[in-house]
């Protein structure tokens, strides 16, 4: 039997032992810096016990946030039944205020009965002294006689039913002892309650002070580097519209917000000010870093799409954008893109990533290619010798797409290079100068 005993216990033992290495298995960090590659072991005691304090920190957090949620539920409720017995309280004292005028009463219809008695004994007295005489009037008296006993009975009748008033007046007046004596030992029991949440209030008032102070100081030594933050993202994103400007697009337009969208706003101006709460000013900065966070970020994203590169890595200009007379009839004329002269066959390259819609012979334009790159913005490449892409092909930026040529309208080996953003064609040569401005660090 021992041993079958020590057998359980040594299994459940490795049981428990193959549970804690399944949830808390040692683990290894890797750190991997400039090629050298550090590792930093999690051991399995070190694991259960942050995981022990992790348990510990969210079951205080969750014991404090309901004990400061149900403390004035319980003085709220507590206060009720003060009121509700002090209401009960005085409503007792009237009754006795009744009890007594109706007391008073009585007392005095006694000492009324009590005289007309006395009254009554002192005729009689006279009667007896006066038997004599009386006996000659008797028959006259005789009524008189009725009329006294008939007034005694209905005396007695009154004391007896003052007799029992007493009593009952008695045993309310026990009852109202009793229940006094029950409402002040409740009171007293309220009270006690009662001090004793207060004492609770106090204790969460000081932890909420405590904690107010903790996010002023996060507020002091936080706020600075939430600031400096804004302003570095405040001066990336002037950096970019800039860019995008240089460009000759607005950077709302290209972003996606309308005019209409721009315009549609309204209601009563209200100046955002700190609420008075602890770390206010705080929170303020991180809505404001926040909101300048989304805008740099969709700048990001945005100015990627923006074909910024030249399309050649050496070129020079033969036609600018713009007015200019036609090279095969001399007449005025509108060139809706930059004409950039090179060698035959030099490589031509995608100026920003985006997916080839257009790959092949167009008219005038000879062999072309058309990448759109997303926010409504295309460029066309034309005149090409040849094309290294397919329709329906995703570039990346700067890949090569084809070679340069003299193929359509042309007078010679040149790119005829075009820039479109909503269908409407730009100035080529503003997109890469602003290009030139970006990757001037690079």
């Amino acid at each position: 039997m021992i041993r079958r005993r020590g057998a359980f216990e040594t299994s459940n033992a490795e049981r428990l032992r193959a549970l804690v290495d399944n949830v808390f298995p040692e683990r290894q960090i890797v750190l991997r810096t400039e090629g050298r590659v550090s590792y930093f072991r999690v051991t399995q005691p070190f694991q259960m016990v942050m995981a022990g304090v992790v348990a510990a920190a969210l079951s205080w957090s969750t014991f404090t946030s309901v004990s400061f949620l149900m403390h004035d539920q319980v003085l709220q409720a507590k206060d009720d039944e003060i009121a509700g017995a002090r209401l009960a309280y005085r409503s007792l004292l009237n009754e006795v205020v009744e009890y007594q005028r109706k007391f008073a009463a009585i007392t005095k219809d006694l000492e009324e009965n009590h005289s007309l008695m006395l009254g009554l004994v002192e005729k009689n007295a006279a009667l007896q002294r006066n038997l004599s005489s009386v006996s000659r009037r008797l028959e006259i008296t005789s009524a008189e006689r009725q009329q006294v006993v008939n007034a005694r009975e209905r005396l007695k009748e009154q004391l007896a039913a003052l007799e029992n008033e007493m009593t009952t007046l008695s045993s309310r007046n026990f009852a109202l002892k009793d229940n006094l004596s029950a409402v002040e030992s409740d009171l007293h029991l309220i009270m006690t309650e009662r001090n004793k949440a207060q004492n609770d209030s106090s204790r969460m008032r000081n932890r909420v002070e405590e904690l107010s102070s903790r996010l002023k100081e996060l507020q002091e030594t936080e706020g600075e580097v939430v600031q400096r933050m804004n302003e570095r993202a405040g001066d990336q994103i002037a950096g970019l519209e800039k860019v995008i400007e240089l460009a000759g697009l607005e950077p709302d337009r290209l972003l996606g917000v309308t005019e209409t969208e721009k315009s549609g706003i309204g209601g009563p101006f209200i100046p955002v000010e700190p609420d008075g709460l602890p770390a206010g000013d705080l929170k303020l900065e991180l809505a404001n870093l926040d909101r300048n966070l989304s805008r740099l970020e969709s700048l990001q994203d945005s100015i990627a799409r923006v074909p910024l590169a030249a399309p050649m890595a050496s070129y020079y200009i033969t036609s600018s954008y713009g007015k200019r007379k036609d090279p095969m009839t001399n007449r005025w004329s509108a060139h809706y893109g930059v004409d950039l002269g090179g060698p035959m066959n030099s490589s031509i390259f995608s100026t920003a990533g985006g997916k080839v819609t257009h790959a092949g012979w167009k008219g005038r334009y000879g062999r072309l290619i058309e990448i759109d790159h997303g926010l409504g913005l295309k460029t066309r490449f034309g005149h090409l010798s040849k094309i290294l892409v397919k329709v329906g092909q995703e570039v990346k930026f700067h890949e090569k797409i084809g070679l340069l040529g003299s193929t359509g309208r042309s007078t010679g080996p040149h790119l005829h290079y075009e820039v479109v953003f909503n269908d409407k064609p730009l100035n080529p040569l503003k997109f890469i100068r602003a290009g030139k401005y970006v990757f001037k660090d690079k």
